[in-house]
């Protein structure tokens, strides 16, 4: 591994520079990959997310980031009821299809034989490594972005299945070891 000296580390300065070094810095931090959904009067949509995080629990809560321009974020705001579906590895596709890198519409990922209705509506993935519904409790502002926390009331686990994460701007499945 070779170090950068001074002259080769860009400036964070310049703001399109240390946006574009904070987006490479971020593509090297591998997280799990989760399907966000929402279901009440506003509508129903989901949106495929890697940056969630746990922050307490008591009471059990995340936190899930959404970018403010998304069309879904309106969505999700005042619907507040949500659910995280933690992804098994091979879930790629349902990943991208959340992400909006197909053409499959809303409605028909809704479709796929895939979900079950959960609380208030709100879709669950029938075999995700975990669900975790629950009620979006605080919204904040942070850049370009809101940081929602979600107080989870009803969690089911899964004992098995492989993960799906994101890394260097991929999906990778990591296999679950098998405990002798």
């Amino acid at each position: 591994m070779s170090a950068l000296s001074d002259s080769q580390r860009p400036t964070l300065r310049d703001p399109d520079a240390a946006r574009k070094q904070f987006r490479q810095a971020m593509a090297h931090l591998g997280a799990a990959v989760n399907v966000i959904t929402t279901a009440g009067t506003a509508g129903r949509c989901g949106i495929t997310a890697s940056a969630v995080c746990s922050v307490t629990d008591a009471p059990p809560t995340l936190v899930v980031c959404m970018n403010r321009s998304s069309a879904m974020h309106a969505v999700f705001e005042a619907n507040r009821k949500v659910c995280i579906n933690v992804l098994p590895g091979h879930h790629e596709l349902l990943a991208r299809h959340f992400a909006g890198l197909t053409q499959l519409e809303m409605d028909a990922r809704f479709s796929l034989p895939l979900w079950d209705e959960g609380l208030h509506g709100v879709p669950v993935l029938r075999d995700a490594l975990a669900s975790l519904q629950g009620d979006i409790v605080e919204l904040k502002e942070a850049g370009s972005h809101s940081v929602m926390f979600v107080e989870a009331t009803q969690i089911r686990v899964c004992a098995d299945g492989d993960s799906l994460i994101y890394f260097d701007r991929q999906f990778h499945r990591v296999p679950r070891l098998c405990v002798a």
